[in-house]
């Protein structure tokens, strides 16, 4: 019941032939020195054996233009569809790994698996983040990334909801009131 959950497309393969897309719910930040994330995938996906193979993937972030795209991908099978060309998504070269970035996305995430823990019915990429690409549509003059401005998409109970705005950040409900301000 932890909700809501963030919908990535989960890019995979090390050549164009075995390229692959999987939507993921189950990911997320493990640690920030050195930065680590993991995505969890039930072992009869795909997807599955090309990452465990490989050993690296891309987690590609969503947004309310790729909504469509992170379903298909979720409900469809790469042993039978070539989700790029089906979805009009543009393969880009990754910086660190072969597995490909998914262009349209805004921020790309280059990940190297460190270990595979089995769990259940879902067993979970341990990931080293060898590096993140980041859309300069949203970036800022001084070099502030807003992922706001690209509407990003969450998921929960069987929905996908956008993500209007900013509630404050951290730090906001312990900062120092500026002169003049009544907040």
């Amino acid at each position: 019941m932890v909700y809501p959950i963030p919908a990535v497309l989960v890019t995979c393969g090390d050549c164009e032939e075995n390229y692959n897309i999987i939507t993921i719910a189950w990911t997320g930040t493990v640690c920030s020195d050195p930065a680590m994330t993991y995505i969890s995938v039930r072992p009869e996906r795909h997807s599955y054996e090309i990452i465990e193979r490989t050993k690296e993937f891309v987690i590609n972030l969503t947004t309310e233009a790729l909504v469509k795209a992170t379903d298909y991908c979720g409900v469809k099978s790469g042993r039978d569809v070539n989700k790029f060309l089906e979805m009009n998504l543009t393969p880009s070269p990754a910086s660190k790994v072969k597995a490909p970035l998914i262009q349209e996305s805004p921020v790309n995430i280059e990940c190297q698996v460190e270990k595979i823990l089995k769990l259940g019915s879902h067993d979970m990429f341990l990931a080293k983040v060898l590096a993140v690409n980041v859309d300069d549509t949203y970036m800022d003059h001084k070099n502030k990334f807003h992922l706001d401005a690209s509407n990003p998409i969450c998921y929960s109970h069987g929905q996908y909801y956008g993500l209007k705005k900013s509630l404050g950040g951290f730090g906001f409900s312990v900062a120092k009131k500026k002169k003049g301000s009544r907040k």
